[in-house]
């Protein structure tokens, strides 16, 4: 099976196309207001509608309020809502449809807060921990020790990501197993500026595993 890729942070028409000319399999729209990344849901509406149907669109919440995540949903016609903050497996089930759960990875212990979610969510994706702090739970360009994956029980169908780019997103799938993968800040010139040739990059080692 060929290994999943996620574009995640997406702002403009020209990195969008550089995403699904690259052969980027979903494509992630950052609702956060804080991130340099965030788009409202009138522009991510117009670049969803650029989307061939092979291309799936995601939406990252942050702690957001049910009524927002339900105006994202209708305005953009995404499905997929990927939550990045602390939102409980109840809140998760709430919603409804097709969610995803970030988990903000330091130790084996907090890989074990993924069984919490299941069925309440479809997938997990393991991120790095922000630094204590942060602005951003994601997208900081940091990495966690891949080791603590060994011999770990996925409990629900589960994403890599977490300082990935180009150089190293061979590495971290032949050294995790991982099949599906997500790139934020690894592809860009400066935060929340994607870069064509880095995406290009990075989709094609990805490919190549």
């Amino acid at each position: 099976m060929p290994i999943q890729t996620k574009i995640c942070g997406i702002t403009t028409p020209e990195t969008l196309d550089a995403a699904v000319a690259g052969g980027a399999t979903h494509i992630g729209f950052n609702f956060f207001p804080k991130s340099p990344r965030h788009v409202e849901p009138d522009a991510a509406a117009a670049l969803v509608r650029r989307l061939p149907d092979h291309v799936t669109p995601v939406a990252l919440v942050v702690n957001e309020e049910r009524a927002r995540i339900d105006s994202i949903r209708a305005a953009t016609g995404i499905a997929i809502i990927q939550l990045h903050g602390d939102e409980s497996p109840a809140f998760a089930e709430s919603l409804g449809g097709t969610v995803w759960k970030a988990l903000p990875i330091k130790t084996r212990a907090d890989l074990e807060v993924a069984a919490a979610y299941r069925g309440a969510v479809s997938t997990i994706l393991y991120d790095a921990k922000a630094p204590k702090g942060a602005d951003l739970p994601g997208g900081n360009g940091m990495r966690f020790d891949w080791g603590l994956l060994d011999g770990f029980a996925h409990p629900l169908p589960w994403i890599l990501a977490g300082g990935l780019d180009p150089e190293n997103v061979r590495d971290a799938i032949g050294r995790t197993g991982a099949r599906f993968v997500d790139v934020s800040s690894g592809v860009e010139s400066a935060p929340g500026v994607k870069s064509v040739d880095k995406i290009a990059a990075f989709l094609k080692a990805a490919r190549e595993c």
